[in-house]
Protein backbone atom coordinates (compact mmCIF):
# COMPACT_ATOMS: atom_id res chain seq x y z
CA UNK A 1 0.00 0.00 0.00
CA UNK A 2 1.14 3.37 -0.78
CA UNK A 3 2.34 5.02 2.39
CA UNK A 4 0.81 8.59 1.01
CA UNK A 5 -2.65 6.91 -0.21
CA UNK A 6 -5.35 8.85 1.36
CA UNK A 7 -6.96 5.85 3.58
CA UNK A 8 -10.11 6.68 5.02
CA UNK A 9 -11.88 9.67 4.18
CA UNK A 10 -15.06 11.32 5.56
CA UNK A 11 -16.58 13.73 3.40
CA UNK A 12 -18.14 16.78 5.42
CA UNK A 13 -20.39 18.67 3.34
CA UNK A 14 -22.04 16.27 0.98
CA UNK A 15 -23.73 18.51 -1.67
CA UNK A 16 -22.54 18.63 -5.65
CA UNK A 17 -19.14 19.19 -5.02
CA UNK A 18 -18.46 17.01 -2.26
CA UNK A 19 -20.55 13.19 -3.63
CA UNK A 20 -18.84 14.31 -6.63
CA UNK A 21 -15.57 14.15 -6.14
CA UNK A 22 -15.91 11.91 -2.63
CA UNK A 23 -18.43 9.63 -4.96
CA UNK A 24 -15.53 9.08 -7.55
CA UNK A 25 -12.84 8.09 -4.77
CA UNK A 26 -15.58 5.41 -3.63
CA UNK A 27 -16.02 4.01 -7.41
CA UNK A 28 -12.85 3.81 -7.63
CA UNK A 29 -12.38 2.00 -4.44
CA UNK A 30 -11.48 4.16 -1.88
CA UNK A 31 -12.97 3.93 1.79
CA UNK A 32 -15.01 7.32 1.87
CA UNK A 33 -18.03 8.32 4.58
CA UNK A 34 -20.40 10.80 3.57
CA UNK A 35 -22.04 12.86 6.34
CA UNK A 36 -25.28 13.27 5.20
CA UNK A 37 -29.26 14.69 5.79
CA UNK A 38 -31.26 15.33 4.08
CA UNK A 39 -30.45 12.32 1.47
CA UNK A 40 -29.19 10.02 3.92
CA UNK A 41 -31.94 7.38 3.47
CA UNK A 42 -32.23 7.52 -0.42
CA UNK A 43 -28.39 7.03 0.00
CA UNK A 44 -28.29 4.57 2.20
CA UNK A 45 -31.10 2.68 0.20
CA UNK A 46 -29.52 2.97 -3.43
CA UNK A 47 -25.95 4.96 -3.18
CA UNK A 48 -25.02 7.59 -5.64
CA UNK A 49 -25.21 8.08 -8.45
CA UNK A 50 -23.24 10.42 -10.82
CA UNK A 51 -23.89 11.49 -14.34
CA UNK A 52 -21.00 12.33 -16.13
CA UNK A 53 -19.46 12.13 -19.51
CA UNK A 54 -22.22 10.44 -21.02
CA UNK A 55 -21.63 7.42 -18.47
CA UNK A 56 -23.80 7.05 -15.30
CA UNK A 57 -21.72 5.50 -12.54
CA UNK A 58 -23.85 4.08 -9.67
CA UNK A 59 -21.71 4.32 -6.15
CA UNK A 60 -22.17 2.06 -3.21
CA UNK A 61 -21.89 5.05 -0.69
CA UNK A 62 -21.32 4.43 3.48
CA UNK A 63 -23.79 7.40 4.05
CA UNK A 64 -23.94 8.42 8.29
CA UNK A 65 -26.11 10.87 10.46
CA UNK A 66 -23.54 12.15 12.36
CA UNK A 67 -19.68 12.19 12.79
CA UNK A 68 -19.68 9.70 16.03
CA UNK A 69 -21.17 7.56 13.67
CA UNK A 70 -18.12 7.90 11.59
CA UNK A 71 -15.70 8.34 13.64
CA UNK A 72 -11.73 8.93 12.93
CA UNK A 73 -10.25 8.56 9.58
CA UNK A 74 -7.15 9.49 7.91
CA UNK A 75 -8.48 12.60 5.91
CA UNK A 76 -11.11 14.71 6.20
CA UNK A 77 -12.57 16.51 3.21
CA UNK A 78 -14.27 19.50 3.72
CA UNK A 79 -17.23 20.60 1.56
CA UNK A 80 -19.56 22.81 3.80
CA UNK A 81 -19.83 26.33 2.40
CA UNK A 82 -17.74 28.75 3.69
CA UNK A 83 -20.73 30.54 5.46
CA UNK A 84 -20.73 27.54 7.80
CA UNK A 85 -17.46 27.18 8.74
CA UNK A 86 -18.29 27.87 12.33
CA UNK A 87 -20.39 23.93 12.40
CA UNK A 88 -16.72 22.65 11.90
CA UNK A 89 -15.89 22.80 15.46
CA UNK A 90 -18.42 20.30 16.63
CA UNK A 91 -18.21 18.31 13.53
CA UNK A 92 -14.56 17.68 13.17
CA UNK A 93 -13.07 16.57 16.51
CA UNK A 94 -14.85 13.30 16.30
CA UNK A 95 -13.93 12.30 12.64
CA UNK A 96 -9.86 13.34 13.85
CA UNK A 97 -6.82 11.06 15.18
CA UNK A 98 -3.57 12.68 15.43
CA UNK A 99 -2.44 12.84 11.83
CA UNK A 100 -5.62 12.77 10.33
CA UNK A 101 -5.58 15.19 7.01
CA UNK A 102 -7.78 17.97 6.72
CA UNK A 103 -8.56 19.24 2.78
CA UNK A 104 -11.45 22.01 2.18
CA UNK A 105 -12.31 22.26 -1.02
CA UNK A 106 -14.25 25.40 -0.44
CA UNK A 107 -14.24 28.36 -2.51
CA UNK A 108 -12.45 31.81 -1.17
CA UNK A 109 -10.07 33.01 1.52
CA UNK A 110 -9.54 32.23 4.28
CA UNK A 111 -10.83 28.98 4.95
CA UNK A 112 -7.16 27.44 5.32
CA UNK A 113 -6.54 29.56 7.93
CA UNK A 114 -9.44 28.54 9.71
CA UNK A 115 -8.67 24.73 9.73
CA UNK A 116 -5.13 25.61 10.44
CA UNK A 117 -5.73 27.64 13.47
CA UNK A 118 -8.06 25.54 15.05
CA UNK A 119 -6.10 21.60 14.30
CA UNK A 120 -3.00 22.95 13.01
CA UNK A 121 -1.36 23.89 9.92
CA UNK A 122 0.62 20.84 9.15
CA UNK A 123 -2.89 18.54 8.60
CA UNK A 124 -4.36 21.33 6.30
CA UNK A 125 -3.91 20.60 2.58
CA UNK A 126 -6.31 22.78 0.01
CA UNK A 127 -8.14 22.29 -3.11
CA UNK A 128 -9.55 24.15 -6.13
CA UNK A 129 -11.94 22.52 -8.57
CA UNK A 130 -12.88 23.99 -11.68
CA UNK A 131 -16.15 22.11 -12.46
CA UNK A 132 -20.06 21.96 -13.48
CA UNK A 133 -21.92 20.33 -11.05
CA UNK A 134 -25.34 19.65 -9.84
CA UNK A 135 -27.21 17.92 -7.42
CA UNK A 136 -30.57 17.24 -9.24
CA UNK A 137 -32.00 14.87 -7.64
CA UNK A 138 -31.71 13.16 -3.98
CA UNK A 139 -28.49 11.37 -4.12
CA UNK A 140 -27.87 12.26 -7.78
CA UNK A 141 -24.99 14.56 -9.23
CA UNK A 142 -24.49 15.56 -12.58
CA UNK A 143 -21.26 16.47 -13.89
CA UNK A 144 -21.29 18.74 -16.84
CA UNK A 145 -18.41 20.20 -17.81
CA UNK A 146 -14.38 20.29 -17.00
CA UNK A 147 -13.14 19.08 -13.43
CA UNK A 148 -9.91 19.67 -12.59
CA UNK A 149 -8.61 19.95 -9.11
CA UNK A 150 -5.20 21.37 -7.96
CA UNK A 151 -4.14 20.14 -4.13
CA UNK A 152 -1.96 21.96 -2.45
CA UNK A 153 -0.31 21.92 1.22
CA UNK A 154 -1.34 25.02 3.47
CA UNK A 155 1.73 27.47 4.11
CA UNK A 156 4.45 25.29 2.36
CA UNK A 157 4.60 23.31 -0.54
CA UNK A 158 3.43 20.09 -1.79
CA UNK A 159 3.99 17.57 0.55
CA UNK A 160 3.80 13.58 0.49
CA UNK A 161 -0.08 13.88 1.15
CA UNK A 162 -0.84 16.26 -1.24
CA UNK A 163 0.46 13.83 -4.18
CA UNK A 164 -1.54 10.96 -2.49
CA UNK A 165 -3.98 12.83 -2.62
CA UNK A 166 -3.26 13.51 -6.33
CA UNK A 167 -2.76 9.91 -7.46
CA UNK A 168 -5.92 8.65 -5.98
CA UNK A 169 -7.85 11.20 -7.71
CA UNK A 170 -6.04 10.82 -10.85
CA UNK A 171 -6.61 6.87 -10.25
CA UNK A 172 -10.39 7.70 -10.24
CA UNK A 173 -10.56 9.45 -13.43
CA UNK A 174 -10.17 12.95 -12.29
CA UNK A 175 -7.95 15.39 -14.06
CA UNK A 176 -5.84 16.44 -10.66
CA UNK A 177 -2.94 18.07 -10.22
CA UNK A 178 -0.46 19.76 -7.40
CA UNK A 179 0.41 22.87 -6.79
CA UNK A 180 3.28 24.49 -4.23
CA UNK A 181 1.61 28.10 -4.57
CA UNK A 182 -1.61 27.07 -2.94
CA UNK A 183 -2.46 30.97 -1.96
CA UNK A 184 -1.82 31.68 -5.89
CA UNK A 185 -4.09 28.80 -6.87
CA UNK A 186 -7.38 30.26 -4.94
CA UNK A 187 -6.61 34.22 -6.62
CA UNK A 188 -6.58 32.20 -9.65
CA UNK A 189 -9.88 30.36 -8.87
CA UNK A 190 -11.22 33.87 -7.86
CA UNK A 191 -10.67 35.44 -11.46
CA UNK A 192 -13.73 33.33 -12.38
CA UNK A 193 -15.44 33.00 -8.93
CA UNK A 194 -15.57 36.78 -8.55
CA UNK A 195 -16.84 38.07 -11.96
CA UNK A 196 -19.28 34.74 -12.50
CA UNK A 197 -20.59 34.48 -9.25
CA UNK A 198 -21.04 37.79 -8.08
CA UNK A 199 -22.64 38.90 -12.28
CA UNK A 200 -25.03 35.79 -11.80
CA UNK A 201 -26.52 37.55 -8.59
CA UNK A 202 -26.17 40.88 -9.75
CA UNK A 203 -27.61 40.26 -12.87
CA UNK A 204 -30.73 38.60 -11.28
CA UNK A 205 -30.45 35.22 -12.81
CA UNK A 206 -27.57 35.51 -15.19
CA UNK A 207 -26.38 32.12 -16.13
CA UNK A 208 -22.91 31.68 -17.27
CA UNK A 209 -23.88 31.86 -20.78
CA UNK A 210 -25.84 34.87 -20.25
CA UNK A 211 -22.81 36.57 -19.17
CA UNK A 212 -20.87 35.46 -22.13
CA UNK A 213 -23.35 36.25 -24.41
CA UNK A 214 -23.86 40.07 -22.97
CA UNK A 215 -20.88 42.56 -24.09
CA UNK A 216 -21.71 44.41 -21.64
CA UNK A 217 -21.52 42.12 -18.49
CA UNK A 218 -18.90 40.29 -20.13
CA UNK A 219 -16.85 43.08 -20.25
CA UNK A 220 -17.54 43.86 -17.06
CA UNK A 221 -16.42 40.20 -15.97
CA UNK A 222 -12.96 40.84 -17.74
CA UNK A 223 -12.55 44.43 -16.26
CA UNK A 224 -13.63 42.50 -12.56
CA UNK A 225 -10.54 40.21 -13.96
CA UNK A 226 -8.10 42.40 -14.56
CA UNK A 227 -8.64 44.10 -10.64
CA UNK A 228 -7.77 40.69 -9.35
CA UNK A 229 -4.66 40.12 -11.51
CA UNK A 230 -3.67 43.74 -10.34
CA UNK A 231 -4.32 42.65 -6.46
CA UNK A 232 -2.82 39.24 -6.88
CA UNK A 233 0.69 40.75 -8.42
CA UNK A 234 1.08 43.01 -5.85
CA UNK A 235 0.37 40.36 -3.05
CA UNK A 236 3.56 38.52 -4.98
CA UNK A 237 1.30 35.98 -7.25
CA UNK A 238 2.68 36.44 -10.89
CA UNK A 239 -0.60 35.43 -12.62
CA UNK A 240 0.04 36.65 -16.47
CA UNK A 241 -2.49 38.99 -18.10
CA UNK A 242 -2.95 36.69 -20.17
CA UNK A 243 -4.70 33.71 -17.78
CA UNK A 244 -7.80 35.95 -17.45
CA UNK A 245 -8.57 35.76 -21.34
CA UNK A 246 -7.70 32.04 -21.14
CA UNK A 247 -10.46 31.76 -18.32
CA UNK A 248 -12.92 33.53 -20.59
CA UNK A 249 -12.46 31.32 -23.32
CA UNK A 250 -12.85 27.63 -21.49
CA UNK A 251 -16.15 29.39 -20.04
CA UNK A 252 -17.95 29.06 -23.09
CA UNK A 253 -18.16 25.50 -23.15
CA UNK A 254 -20.67 25.73 -20.22
CA UNK A 255 -23.61 27.62 -21.64
CA UNK A 256 -26.60 27.87 -19.42
CA UNK A 257 -24.27 26.81 -16.20
CA UNK A 258 -25.51 28.33 -12.65
CA UNK A 259 -23.09 29.12 -10.19
CA UNK A 260 -23.18 27.77 -7.48
CA UNK A 261 -23.85 31.30 -5.69
CA UNK A 262 -26.90 31.98 -8.06
CA UNK A 263 -28.53 28.60 -6.73
CA UNK A 264 -27.51 29.49 -3.21
CA UNK A 265 -29.26 33.16 -4.01
CA UNK A 266 -32.05 31.88 -5.38
CA UNK A 267 -32.71 29.32 -2.66
CA UNK A 268 -32.50 31.91 -0.10
CA UNK A 269 -29.32 30.36 1.01
CA UNK A 270 -26.76 32.24 2.55
CA UNK A 271 -24.17 33.30 -0.18
CA UNK A 272 -19.98 32.89 0.40
CA UNK A 273 -20.15 37.23 0.15
CA UNK A 274 -17.21 37.48 2.34
CA UNK A 275 -15.34 34.55 1.14
CA UNK A 276 -15.14 35.64 -2.68
CA UNK A 277 -15.57 38.98 -2.50
CA UNK A 278 -15.45 40.77 0.66
CA UNK A 279 -11.94 39.38 1.58
CA UNK A 280 -9.91 39.79 -1.76
CA UNK A 281 -11.16 42.94 -1.54
CA UNK A 282 -9.52 43.64 1.50
CA UNK A 283 -6.36 41.54 1.33
CA UNK A 284 -5.84 43.79 -2.30
CA UNK A 285 -6.83 47.29 -1.43
CA UNK A 286 -4.36 47.02 1.49
CA UNK A 287 -1.68 45.86 -0.87
CA UNK A 288 -2.48 49.05 -2.56
CA UNK A 289 -5.18 47.81 -5.51
CA UNK A 290 -7.95 50.02 -6.87
CA UNK A 291 -10.70 47.44 -6.94
CA UNK A 292 -14.21 49.80 -7.14
CA UNK A 293 -15.92 47.61 -9.40
CA UNK A 294 -15.24 44.61 -7.08
CA UNK A 295 -16.13 47.18 -4.18
CA UNK A 296 -19.47 47.87 -5.74
CA UNK A 297 -20.34 44.25 -6.35
CA UNK A 298 -19.34 43.44 -3.07
CA UNK A 299 -22.09 45.70 -1.45
CA UNK A 300 -24.40 45.13 -3.86
CA UNK A 301 -23.99 41.57 -2.68
CA UNK A 302 -24.11 41.90 0.98
CA UNK A 303 -27.56 44.12 0.20
CA UNK A 304 -29.22 41.71 -1.70
CA UNK A 305 -27.92 37.97 0.02
CA UNK A 306 -28.89 36.20 2.96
Amino acid sequence: MNPNSPGTIAVVGSGAVGCYYGGMLAHAGGDVRFLMRADLEKVRRDGLTIQTRGETLKVAARASASVEEIGPVDLVIVALKATANAALDALLPPLLHERTALVTLQNGLGNEEYLAQRWGAERVLGALCFVCLNRIAPGVIEHLDHGTISVGSFGRPAGPRAHGLVDALQGAGIEAKTVDGLVEERWRKLLWNIPFNGLSIAAAGATVGDVLADEGLRGQARALMSEGLDAARRLGHDIPESFADFQIERSFSMGPYRTSSLIDWQLGRPVEVEAIWGEPLRQGTRAGAAMPRLELLYHLLRKVTP
